[in-house]
Parts: C-alpha cells; structure tokens; sequence
C-alpha cells in the first residue's frame, strides 16, 4: 500500500493519496484546486488516479475532486448521506457513484470502509482503510473534518456560516454519536485528519499531522467526553468565528465547482491601465509587506501580503463579483497569488502590475497614500486626552481574554459592514494582537474612505509587554 498527505499551509488542509503498488490504481481523497500536485505525485509512483473522492461538502475550500476526475477519467465517489438537503448537485452529471454507510470501495488491494460520521456536516463520510494484501485490520481512517489531532470537528458552521437555522445544536448530537462509533474502533487504527493547527474548522486542533484512536480517546477532549450533554455544551463554546467567504465555499462545492484546467495567468498591465482599474471598481491587492506599504502605496489599493494567511483575509475582505488585480515583486509571486486566491473560488484575476508601478505613479506626480505608526509611548496619552478612536480588530477571543481601554472591538472581517459605527471627528487607530491584521484594517479603512488611519506597532502584545493599562 502507498500513503501519501498533501498539506497546504495556507488552507491547513490535508489530502491524501492511498494505492496499490501491485495493480497501480490509486484513490485521492479531499484534493484541493491545485490538481496537478496529484498529477505529478501518480506519475512519479507510476499509479493511476482510478477513483476520486471527498469526506463532505467543504467550507472552507474549493473542491478539486471535480477537476482531478475529469482529469484522469477516474470515478467521482460523493455521499449520499444527510438527507435531500445535502445532495452535490452536479453528481448525476459527472456520473458520480453515491457513497452510503457501510459501502466499500476497492482500490486493487486496498479495502475502504465508508462511514457516515455526521456532526461536522449531515453529509459526511470517514474512510477506514484496509491494506488486505499484509492484514485483516484495518491500519488506518481518513477522517476528513471529523476527528482532529487533539479536536473534533465543529457542528456551528452550517448555521454561523451558511446560514442554515437551527442546525448547530442538531450536529452537535450527531456528532456525539458519531464519536460513539470512533471510539469503538480499535486503539491501534491511525488518524489521518483533514486539517492542521491553523484551520478554522476547529478551535484547538494540534499540529501533529496523524495521531492514532488510541491516542486521542486518552488526549483528545471531544473523543473523551462521554457525557452527551456535557460534549454539546463543550463543542458549541468559544468556536472562532467563521470567514464570510465560508458561505460561498459551501455553494460552490455542493453545485460543482468550475473546471480550470490550470491557474490563469492574468495580463501584465501598466499605469494607465491601472487607473482604470481602480475607476472601474476592481480590487487591486497590493501584495508587498505591510511595512513597504505603509511607507508609500497607490490610494484605493488594499494590502494583503503574500504570506500563509494571505487567502483568508482575501477571502474576508473582497467580494466573489468583482475583477482583481495584483501588484506584486514578480511573476513569481502572482503565479503564487493566483493559486492562493483560486484555492478559494476568488478566480477573477484579470491583471498584475510590477511593484515598480507605486514609484512610476509617484513620478508622474501623483499622491501616494502612507499608514503611519503609533508605538504604545505614543498612543498612551492620545488615548487619554480621547483624541484618537480605536478599533481592535481581533477576535471575540482574543478581546475577552485582555483589551485596551477605550477600545472598539470590530474585527476587521466585519470593518466593511460596520463602518457606520466608526466616529469620523477624531483620526482612526487600528490594533491587533500583533500588527499583522491590523496593518491590514488600516488599509482596507484607507480603500473604504477613512484617510487618518494609524496602525498600533506590536499590537496588544506590545502594549501589555510594556505595562500600559489593560482591560479583562
């Protein structure tokens, strides 16, 4: 049997490849977009993608099981589980085979179980995974978004994120129920999870990658929580609040999502094109650290560095019916932008512009924009004397557990809707945990209409660390 995880660092997704090295046919389960990474991975191990399939409807991702399976001409495998509100809708159309509890697909000599594992999603499936050519046990599950390294997946995002009334306490009961069935399972079986530290689909996954069942009966507080009405109030507390774009992901992937045939490579442009974008309504990210653009940037653009979070927050911040443009060091770095913000279904990127342009704009005579900073020292008395208003953009977490007097807490996913609540007689202060996001707010508040918008240097951390006041 071969076994390989693909992770992406910037989803926190895992995706696995399982085959038999005898017969050559493979199975990919959980693909992301990015395709070709299967592609290669086969050819290199000689094995043929014979059967695609996935855990559950995804939220947090564009599915590339669609693409992967035209791609190789394997079989597309969906669930069939959760009743008729959770159906993929392009499943007869791709002549998808229906996945039920207890069905099993073959894979030369690998065996897999299905499992209905509901709770995450009504629809989703675990995978326990038999090599029958060296055992009659299974080695390991692929449990998708259900069992993590030290969590459990969380129930809340069908009615936080999709907006599906009064469905979170529902999943919450299935997945206890479904964690009856996990532990059950021998202590031995591996757990090959969906997702790594860093994912919003929990609030405590660990960064191992694989764990066992035994493991996580012990370690793992929702697999050892046995008390049902304990785990339901346990599962629904202190979840992270869910990106906006998580709604659009559940869409895309339930009606099947585009077949790309490759990233795009959008057109380089040049100045004047440039400003007609910005007319137009396009989102021209400029994707330079916080620092280069805060020392000098094209007014309208929004900074969003290209670093591992750089697709949540695009996925926060920029709305699925516009075109996108990119300023970026080089080609390079837009084919990398370009993957990040497809991943998400954000596709319409029709323009990239050399980071020389902000220089050429100043050359021509035109204004640049600047963030200026504020360390505590500075902040400290201003805040005081109430001549600055502050906004912390952080989560409801983060601001319960410590905050700066006088703050506004708008997490700067929401800044967009609740810029009404922002007072315009006083210059603007913006603050995170650290400076990250906050540098972020602070153009994304520029790009909105608020010029006098200051960024807090080191964030809350700073803040505490030199003994200024804080609020808990």
């Amino acid at each position: 049997m071969f076994l390989r995880r693909f992770y992406d660092d910037g989803l926190a997704q895992a995706s696995w490849m399982i085959g038999c090295q005898k017969t050559g046919d493979a199975i990919v389960i959980d693909a992301n977009r990015d395709v070709q990474q299967y592609l290669d991975a086969a050819a290199a191990e000689k094995l043929r993608i014979t059967q695609v399939t996935e855990t559950h409807i995804h939220a947090d991702f564009v599915s590339g099981a669609r693409e992967l399976a035209r791609a190789t001409a394997a079989t597309l495998l969906l669930s069939a589980e959760g009743g008729p509100d959770w159906q993929y809708a392009f499943a007869a159309a791709d002549g998808a085979r229906l996945l039920h509890d207890s069905d099993v697909i073959t894979v030369g000599n690998i065996r897999i179980a299905v499992l209905h594992t509901p709770g995450h999603t009504p629809e989703h499936l675990s995978f326990l995974v038999t090599d029958t050519a060296a055992a009659s046990e299974p080695i390991g599950i692929i449990t998708g978004d259900f069992v993590f390294v030290g969590d459990v997946g969380r129930p809340d995002l069908l009615e936080k994120a999709a907006k599906v009334a009064n469905t979170m306490e529902a999943g919450a009961h299935q997945l206890f129920h479904s964690l009856e069935r996990f532990r059950a399972l021998p202590d031995f079986i591996q757990v090959w999870p969906g997702h790594g530290a860093g994912s919003a689909c929990g609030k405590a996954l660990g960064a191992i990658p694989t764990s066992t069942v035994g493991y996580e009966k012990r370690f793992n507080w929702g697999v050892a929580t046995t008390d049902e009405a304990t785990f339901v109030r346990m599962v629904l507390e202190g979840q992270p609040e869910p990106p906006l774009y998580f709604a659009e992901m559940k869409r895309i992937n339930r009606d099947g999502p585009a077949v790309l045939g490759g990233f795009p490579t959008p057109a380089l442009g040049d100045i004047d094109q440039l400003t007609g974008a910005l007319a137009s309504g396009t989102v021209v990210i400029d994707t330079r650290p916080a620092a280069v653009f805060g020392a000098g940037h094209i007014p309208g653009t929004l900074n969003i560095p290209l670093n591992k979070s750089f697709s949540t927050w695009a996925g926060w911040l920029v709305r699925y019916d516009v075109d996108i443009a990119l300023i970026a060091d080089d080609a390079g770095a837009v084919a990398g932008a370009v993957r990040e913000l497809g991943m998400i279904g954000l596709d319409r990127v029709t323009t990239w512009y050399p980071s020389g342009v902000v220089t050429a704009w100043h050359d021509a005579g035109r204004r640049l924009g600047t963030i200026e900073t504020l360390d505590p020292t500075a902040l400290a008395p201003q805040l005081a004397a109430d001549a600055v208003t502050l906004i912390d953009v952080r989560n409801q977490s983060e601001w319960a557990a410590g905050h700066l007097p006088t703050a506004r807490h708008i997490p700067l996913g929401h800044l967009a809707e609740r810029l009404a609540e922002i007072p315009r007689d006083r210059p603007i202060a913006v603050q995170c945990q650290s400076g990250a996001r906050s540098a972020i707010a602070a153009s994304h508040l520029q790009r909105l209409g608020l010029p006098a918008v200051y960024n807090l240097l080191g964030g809350f951390q700073r803040w505490a660390a030199e003994g200024y006041e804080v609020v808990r």
